[in-house]
Parts: C-alpha cells; sequence; structure tokens
C-alpha cells in the first residue's frame, strides 16, 4: 500500500493526491523564485535548507485549505458501484481546475516578486479592488501568450501525473456515510489547527530580508496580508508609556530652539512655528515624479545621462542630497508630503477610514489664501486618491477632465507625463487669471511599468522598460518647466520636484535604506538661490521646509522639520515596508517589528549591531515618532480643530 493511501482512507486519497500536488507546486515556485533572485548567498545551505523547512510548514497550512474540496467531494459522494465513474470526471474536473489556480498563482508571484521583491502581501489584496488598473498594466507590460501557455502546460503536467491516483481514488472503497464523516470531519479541522500552528513569524529565522520571503508561502501570505492590512501600533509594536512617547517626540522640536507648543491633550506636539521674514506668498508647484529613484538621477551619482534635465534644476535650485522617502508605494508618499507624518505600519493613511478633515499641506496653504489642487493623470479613484485629497483642502483635477484632443499617449495608469504637465499649466494659468496664489500637488505616472510614452521624445523606444521611462519623465519635466517659464506666474512661483518612492526596496534587510533615497529640488530662480544642502533628511520633512523657505506662519501638527534649520541639528529619516518600520541617524538604522521585536543594523549591510546604550535612545525616539503618530490618527488627533 502506497503512503498516500495508507494516510488518506478510500475516495479521501483524492485529497491525498491534491495535497502532494499542491507541495510540488508549491516547491517549484520557490525554487524559481530562488533562481529569479539572483542572490547567490540565498542558496548556501545554512540559509536554504530551513528556508526550505519552514516553507514546507507554510505549504501544509496553505494546502490544509485547497484540499477541502477533495475531501468534501469524497464525503458527499456515494460509494457505490455505479458512482465511480461520475465521481472519477468530477475529480478530473475539480483537479484540472485547482491545477491551473495553482500555476497561474505561481506565475503571478513570479511577476509580484519581480515588482515588489516579497511575496504576496497587501498590495496583492489592493489589487483585487483595482481589477482593470492592475489585468491592464499586466497585458500592457507582458506578453501573455507564452504565460498562458506554460501555465496551461503547467496544469496538464500535473494532471497526467495525478491521473492514474486520482482514477484510483475514484473507486468504490466501502466506506459508509458515518465513517466518511468522520474521516471528513479531521480534514475540516486541519484548517483551524494550521491557522493556530503557523503565524507570520514562523518565518523570521534570519535577518536576511529576501531569505525569509523565500519561505513563505503565497496563498498563505495573501490571506495573511487580507486579514492584516491594517496594523494597530500600540498592539503588536515595541511602546512606551503615551506621555514618554510624547515627551520624547516633543524634545525631537527642540534641537533649533524652544518651539511655540499650544498643545494638550491627544496632540501635544501642537505648535506655533514662527517664519523668519515676511510672509512671501508665492505659487507653488509641486511635483511628485513616480519611482524616480537615486540610483537613476545623475546629480546623485549615475552615470548613463537619463536626468539631464533635472540634473540641471539640480544645480540651479536648491538641490537636498540625502532626502529619504518612507514608503514604497505612491500612496506612502502622498501621504508623507500631505500629512507629514511616518509611514506607521499596515495601509497608508490615505487608504484608511476616517482620513477627512485632516491637517494637511494643503489646508495651511488654504488658510494662507491659496487654491489647493491634486493634479493626477491617472482616475484618481484608485488608491482612494479623489476622497482623501477631496476631504483634506485640496481641489482634484485627474484623467477625467483632460480632453481627449489633448492626449498624445495613454496606458492604464493614466496619460503621458507632458499631458499632465499641460493640464496643470491650464490649471495654473487658471488661477493666476483669477489673482488667486495656488498651490498645486502634480502625481506624475509615466515612469512606472509597462513603461510606454509618445514616440520620438527620448532616444529610447516606449516600452524598453523603466530606462526609457525616466528619460520620457526627465524630458516632460524639461518641457514642463520650459512651458511654464512662459508664463507670467513664472517668476513668483517656487517648483518643488522629488520621488514618490524608488523604483525597488530589494535588499538583504528588510529596509535597505539605498532603495529609500530619492532626489529633491526646489527650483525659483528669483526667491531660492542655488545651493546643495547635504543633511540626512525624510519626506515627512517637505511641508516644513517649503513653508519654511516661504516664511509662513502656521499652526503646525507635522511630525517632520524643517530641513534648513532644525534639520542642521537633529539629522534623521524615517522610513518603513508594510510591517516593519525605521529611524535613520547617526549612521545606525533602529528597525520596530511585529510581537514588540526591535533591533539595530548597519544601514550598508543590514547586519545586526549591538544595543548600546545610544542605540536604545534611538530606540526611544523611534517609538516616539510611530507610536504618537499612531495614536495621533487613530484618536482624530490631526483633524483640523481637534484639541
Amino acid at each position: 500500500m502506497s503512503p498516500l493511501r495508507r494516510l488518506f482512507p478510500g475516495r479521501f486519497l483524492a485529497a491525498g493526491v491534491a495535497l502532494a500536488a499542491f507541495l510540488a507546486v508549491s516547491l517549484a515556485t520557490r525554487l524559481a523564485l530562488l533562481a529569479f533572485n539572483g542572490d547567490g548567498s540565498l542558496a548556501h545551505p545554512a540559509i536554504l535548507v530551513p528556508a526550505l523547512a519552514i516553507g514546507l510548514a507554510y505549504d501544509l497550512a496553505a494546502g490544509a485549505w485547497w484540499v477541502l474540496p477533495f475531501a468534501f467531494l469524497a464525503w458527499l459522494w456515494p460509494d457505490g458501484p455505479r458512482s465511480g465513474r461520475p465521481f472519477a470526471i468530477a475529480l478530473v474536473a475539480l483537479a484540472a481546475s485547482a491545477f491551473a489556480a495553482w500555476a497561474f498563482t505561481a506565475a503571478s508571484e513570479l511577476v509580484f516578486w519581480n515588482e515588489f521583491a516579497t511575496r504576496f502581501n497587501f498590495i496583492a489584496v489592493d489589487y483585487l479592488v483595482y481589477t482593470n488598473e492592475v489585468i491592464g498594466n499586466i497585458r500592457q507590460s507582458y506578453d501573455l501568450r507564452p504565460a498562458f501557455a506554460a501555465i496551461a502546460l503547467a496544469a496538464s503536467l500535473l494532471l497526467a501525473a495525478s491521473w492514474r491516483p486520482l482514477l484510483a481514488a475514484a473507486r468504490p472503497a466501502g466506506m459508509g456515510f458515518g465513517a466518511r464523516t468522520l474521516v471528513f470531519a479531521a480534514f475540516a479541522c486541519a484548517p483551524a489547527a494550521s491557522f493556530l500552528a503557523v503565524d507570520d513569524g514562523l518565518k523570521e529565522f534570519t535577518p536576511q530580508a529576501q531569505a525569509v520571503q523565500l519561505a513563505g508561502n503565497g496563498h498563505w501570505e495573501f490571506f495573511h496580508a487580507f486579514r492584516t492590512n491594517e496594523i494597530d501600533y500600540e498592539q503588536f509594536y515595541r511602546t512606551e508609556l503615551a506621555a514618554k512617547a510624547w515627551s520624547e517626540l516633543r524634545r525631537e522640536f527642540e534641537h533649533a530652539g524652544r518651539p511655540d507648543f499650544t498643545g494638550s491633550g491627544a496632540m501635544p506636539i501642537e505648535r506655533v512655528v514662527h517664519g523668519a521674514g515676511p510672509e512671501r506668498r508665492l505659487n507653488v508647484v509641486l511635483v511628485s515624479v513616480e519611482s524616480l529613484g537615486a540610483e537613476f538621477v545623475g546629480a546623485l551619482g549615475d552615470r548613463r545621462g537619463l536626468t539631464p534635465n533635472l540634473d540641471r534644476l539640480a544645480r540651479e535650485g536648491l538641490f537636498f542630497s540625502r532626502v529619504y522617502a518612507t514608503g514604497t508605494r505612491t500612496v506612502r508618499g502622498l501621504e508623507a508630503i500631505s500629512l507629514s507624518i511616518p509611514p506607521t505600519p499596515g495601509y497608508s493613511v490615505v487608504k484608511r477610514p476616517n482620513n477627512e478633515h485632516l491637517r494637511t499641506l494643503g489646508e495651511v496653504f488654504d488658510e494662507k489664501g491659496y487654491e489647493s489642487l491634486y493634479v493626477y493623470g491617472g482616475y484618481g479613484y484608485f488608491d482612494n486618491m479623489n476622497h482623501f485629497f477631496g476631504s483634506n483642502g485640496y481641489t482634484v483635477v485627474d484623467r477625467t477632465a483632460i480632453a481627449a484632443a489633448d492626449i498624445h499617449h495613454e496606458n492604464i495608469w493614466g496619460v503621458a507625463d507632458e499631458d499632465l504637465f499641460t493640464q496643470a499649466l491650464r490649471e495654473a494659468d487658471r488661477r493666476h487669471a483669477a489673482g488667486r496664489p495656488f498651490f498645486a500637488h502634480v502625481m506624475t505616472t509615466s515612469n512606472h511599468r509597462p513603461f510606454t510614452y509618445p514616440a520620438g521624445r527620448v532616444d529610447l523606444p516606449s516600452g524598453s522598460g523603466r530606462e526609457g521611462a525616466v528619460k520620457y519623465t526627465d524630458w516632460a519635466l524639461g518641457d514642463f518647466i520650459a512651458r511654464a517659464r512662459e508664463r507670467p506666474w513664472f517668476g513668483d512661483t517656487v517648483f518643488v520636484i522629488l520621488a514618490d518612492h524608488t523604483s525597488s526596496a530589494r535588499g538583504k534587510s528588510d529596509l535597505p535604506v539605498e532603495g529609500f533615497h530619492i532626489p529633491l529640488v526646489v527650483y525659483s530662480p528669483r526667491h531660492v538661490p542655488a545651493g546643495r544642502v547635504d543633511h540626512l533628511a525624510s519626506q515627512i520633512d517637505v511641508a516644513p521646509t517649503l513653508l519654511g523657505l516661504l516664511g509662513f506662519t502656521y499652526r503646525s501638527r507635522f511630525f517632520g522639520q524643517d530641513i534648513l534649520t532644525e534639520g542642521a541639528t537633529h539629522q534623521r529619516a524615517l522610513l518603513g515596508n508594510y510591517q516593519t518600520v525605521g529611524y535613520l541617524e547617526d549612521g545606525l538604522l533602529v528597525e520596530l517589528r511585529p510581537k514588540g521585536a526591535w533591533r539595530v543594523v548597519d544601514p550598508a549591510t543590514g547586519g545586526a549591531l549591538p544595543a548600546t546604550e545610544h542605540a536604545r535612545h534611538l530606540v526611544d525616539e523611534a517609538v516616539g515618532y510611530y507610536q504618537s503618530a499612531s495614536r495621533a490618527f487613530r484618536s482624530g488627533a490631526l483633524r483640523t480643530g481637534a484639541t
């Protein structure tokens, strides 16, 4: 008797065959990800063996759910001499469907791994909501014919390998309904048992992030992310007494002199920021560029010549060379720029419920008599942009406002950047004609897969890859500044250019620091002298720095600091992914993780460092930021008018 027959009696052999097939697909997927990763260190036995062993535990946990339909069929189908053939047909149909689904999931994991360097996470859950954009992106980025052919071939091979045992499972076994019920009860209990026995922390066997991800299972990770896409910081992370956390944070704003604190209760860091000198009511155009990491920017060391226009603006404007994004997705960049808050675990505030009437950068400008705009080349329902910005002081202008006659090119994510900039110029012209200063936050899309753009703009063909898209975005940015220079409002306008995030945060650690490094340029020839600032800074510092340059006096609930004043004496950056959040200061990176875990690492290598007294002090500072930000949002203290 075969091992499967001993473990899975009677017609329940079909469930055993399904489980064996699922484990085989999961192992093949893991090995494919290993090969695709390109990091030879992952193949070392000290890494690979535990990754495979732990991976088997996750595979079994996920497989317990997948075999239930097979067990259900074996339970309810009559076990008589005339039922064998219909049962065999039903089993083969079920197996063919399941095998095709598993092969499709494996192929999807390879694409997801290439894009995000992880197994499925909350981003994959998001994709269930935005199927039009996601499917469109895949169709425009890849030739799907060989992919579907490979999926069909893989499913067919699995079915061929399983054919004989499936037919054997269909034969009458002489099990009565009562006996089948007892066996099925065991199968029904297995998913619950797996839920209790396997949790997300099991795969944390090494600090090497890619190895941890390799040990996971895409099916299990997807449903885990579905359940935990919003994480309560105070429930899962290292905390302090609220008063101590706020006290640590208040000290963060005292490095450049004693601020005028006015807050109490739920928002102790509320303060009046006093501008240096008279306020300058200049227009502001803030361009957040899709996925423009430091690795593509000539001014930050790249030698491929991909960004000549941005490099020129960096020379002629105020260039910040050590700014780090807070996250790896557009919504994190939008959150950091508009709210000036750290990247608390889980979803960005942009996508969370109860995110209306918050104290945003747009609200500050509105109080100064400006009209604040959010101008986006795609459809603003994506990632909840329309709701968030429309509910927080901005007039939203998205793809629906752009006439078809004005579009040179578009893909699933939106219009080409040059067409977006044309709309931004049109909106600025209208506000200037009405005699009202404007603040326009413009979000680009062209530097995103499928990397398509109008022909003839740059020397790389549309759709050829990231380098061509970077070149095109840079061309569109240069063209935008050139066209703006002809407007009557140009001389009294400040242009702020930065990335929303980088193209990839792949590395040995959860937070590979260079995977968060982005450019920041402030350009206004008449009002902002050219220069270079090498202070370490965060994306959350953009709003306070911009308002400082304008000399604004305003009531602040921002967690960021003015890089040009406070940043000179206290340099730090905040960065995070879905679960791990970090605090970078003094050449050390503090990582805060679920279950109260934390460690201090070398940012260059990702290796753990001793927990010195100074390191523990940085941990306290990190907790002050993240715990206080989480509490402020959940309590409503970030809202306008909250006390």
